[in-house]
Parts: C-alpha cells; sequence; structure tokens
C-alpha cells in the first residue's frame, strides 16, 4: 500500500470521525482500515489518533500532520484535475463557510446563478461567524467581515465596510442630533464580539486624529452579539446603534430606521474571501470567487466601494 494512498486513509478517517463509518465508506473492514492506519503510524513513529472505545481523537502530532497532509493531497489532486479539466468542465464538492447577516443578505440571493452557470458543482455551506480552522475542517472558502489577522491564508477583499450610525425615526422625533458629542443624552445599542466579549468601539470622523478617526465609548442600553438584533432593537427606538452597511441598507430602505449623519469608513474594515494558499488553486475555488466578485459589482459594490458612500458620503 503506497503511502498516497494511506495518507488518504488517514483523511478519510478524520473526515468521518471513526474507523468504522470510513471502512464502510471506502469498502474496506475496520480491522484492514485500523491495520493500515497503524503501518502509517510506524512509519512516523508516533501516534496519530486517541483511541477508546467512544471517541476517536487525533493527537497533537495527528493534528499538525493533518493540516500538512490534507494540502499536500489537495493540491495532487486539483493538479491532476487541472490538467484535463477546462472552465466549462467545473465540478467538485465546494465547502463554504459564510457569516450568517452577509450571507444570508449578499451570498445567498447569489447562489441559484451560480448553480445554473456550474451545475456540476455542489455547494455545502455552513453559517458561522467565529474563527473556522479552514484547514482541519477542509474548508475552501470563508466569507468573513472585519478586519484580518495576520495568516498564511489568502484573503481577497469583497468591499469596504460602511459604518451607519442609525436611529428609529420615533426616537428622532423628540430630539436632533448635530454632533458626536450629543450621542451621550442617548441610550446605546452596543455590538459584543461574542468570542472575546470586547465592545465593538462606535466609530467616527475626526480629523484632528492621525489616522482620522475617533472610538466613542457612550453608554449603553443594551449589549447584543448579533447585528441583527441590533438593527431590530433600534428600530423599535431603544437607542442609537452602528451598523455595517451591509445590514443597514434593508432596514433603512424600508424606512425603520434612519442614518445620523455620514457613512465612516474605518481602516482595515472589509469583507473578505478567504481561502487557503496553494500551489494548485482549485478551479471550483477560482470560479466562485470570481462569481462572487463580478456579481457583487454588477450590484453597485467593488473592492473599494459601497452603496452607502454613494448615498450617504463618507
Amino acid at each position: 500500500m503506497d503511502k498516497l494512498h494511506l495518507l488518504r486513509l488517514f483523511i478519510k478517517v478524520v473526515d468521518t470521525g471513526s474507523f468504522s463509518k470510513a471502512a464502510a465508506e471506502l469498502g474496506f473492514s475496520p480491522s484492514t482500515l485500523s491495520k493500515a492506519i497503524g503501518r502509517l503510524e510506524n512509519d512516523l513513529g508516533c501516534h496519530l489518533f486517541h483511541r477508546t472505545t467512544r471517541q476517536l481523537i487525533l493527537t497533537k502530532a495527528g493534528e499538525a500532520y493533518l493540516h500538512t497532509v490534507r494540502r499536500l493531497v489537495d493540491d495532487l489532486e486539483q493538479c491532476e484535475t487541472n490538467l484535463n479539466q477546462r472552465n466549462e468542465d467545473a465540478s467538485g464538492h465546494l465547502k463554504i463557510n459564510l457569516p450568517v447577516s452577509y450571507g444570508r443578505r449578499y451570498v445567498v440571493p447569489l447562489l441559484s446563478a451560480f448553480n445554473a452557470q456550474y451545475p456540476n458543482i455542489t455547494l455545502d455551506i455552513r453559517f458561522d461567524d467565529a474563527y473556522v480552522d479552514m484547514i482541519a475542517t477542509g474548508t475552501d472558502i470563508c466569507i468573513r467581515s472585519g478586519t484580518l489577522a495576520p495568516s498564511s491564508l489568502i484573503a481577497r477583499q469583497l468591499s469596504p465596510i460602511d459604518f451607519l450610525i442609525c436611529a428609529s425615526p420615533r426616537l428622532l422625533k423628540s430630539s436632533r442630533i448635530v454632533n458626536p458629542e450629543e450621542f451621550n443624552h442617548f441610550p446605546w445599542i452596543r455590538f459584543r464580539f461574542a468570542q472575546t466579549g470586547r465592545l465593538m468601539p462606535i466609530m467616527v470622523a475626526n480629523h484632528s486624529e492621525p489616522d482620522g478617526q475617533e472610538n466613542l465609548d457612550p453608554g449603553q442600553q443594551f449589549i447584543v452579539d448579533d447585528g441583527e438584533t441590533l438593527a431590530e432593537l433600534c428600530s423599535q427606538g431603544l437607542g442609537l446603534t452602528q451598523l455595517p452597511h451591509f445590514i443597514a441598507r434593508d432596514w433603512l430602505d424600508a424606512g425603520k430606521i434612519v442614518p445620523v449623519g455620514p457613512a465612516f469608513r474605518a481602516k482595515g474594515f472589509g469583507v473578505w474571501a478567504i481561502y487557503v494558499k496553494r500551489t494548485f488553486l482549485p478551479l471550483r475555488i477560482r470560479l466562485f470567487v470570481e462569481f462572487l466578485e463580478n456579481t457583487i459589482q454588477s450590484q453597485g459594490e467593488t473592492a473599494y466601494s459601497t452603496w452607502a458612500e454613494q448615498r450617504y458620503p463618507v
């Protein structure tokens, strides 16, 4: 049994979570598969799994090995595919992870058109706002909004993020906001990052600051970790809030909230299509990212502009 075959067996066991499930999918007996993995472990001189009667867990060595060999096997398979595959023959399984709000508003409405153009690409979509280990989970593309942490991943910007401070028409009937100093006179609905517990600062333009930005820390009446809830509570007149353009749009169009001042573009914030750096980028990944870029551009947004800066100049 050659090394490449052993690597594929190892990845299959990880993906299925058990020897019995992997063996059933591969048409092997569990004992045959277990012996094959044992041979691989002997070659490496270490254990790849902690085996118990109920769980199969990767060891630290197994986790490190998986990160490397999954990429190697994927690159080899894609290299072979690219040698005999043309664009119109694009096929395969595409695993995509989407942030909840942006994914539902911007990506989901485009999927039927993508499917019509590339019917042989199967889409496996998950919604998650948390960090995703793309290599360990076998994720092909992550769409994420916010700032990027340093990494070896490739990130292509789909758009910047323009933030809008908003209120309900009802809240503003009794008061008119002229400048940020008056923000403290109002209750606020603040966003908290679920993973860190940190509150999102309220960002406004201030040209006297070196970076042209001032972070405000007004009092708050409500704290939530969901963008849609920010908009909903704001529409009910419970306070001011700061929304990214991709959440604010539908609520503004419906007249449920109104902007308080111009949009603000914070440095480093954007919406990104992220994928693992590979020698041979799978065709299905390239096609999806390019489709997303082109379709979003046709709707008035680019890597450098959004609809918000046109309606509420930054």
